[in-house]
């Protein structure tokens, strides 16, 4: 029988330091609500909430961090 256990990464990814936690949330928030087009809304959640009038891409995500 073979364990289920055996499959399961033994690492935290992103969780070993909280700035790195923090950075993962962040672009992870930043892709979902500004980058990716939402099936039922057809426009980006931030474009629904009347925010931004376009749908963002990674290089503008770029451009702000520096």
């Amino acid at each position: 029988m073979f364990l289920l256990t055996a499959r399961v990464r033994l690492t935290n990814g992103f969780s070993k330091k909280v700035e790195t936690l923090r950075a993962a949330v962040a672009l992870h928030f930043f892709a979902h609500n500004l980058v990716r087009r939402h099936h039922t809304l057809h426009m980006t959640p931030a474009m629904a909430a009347g925010i931004t009038p376009r749908r963002w891409t990674v290089a503008d995500l770029v451009w702000l961090s520096n």
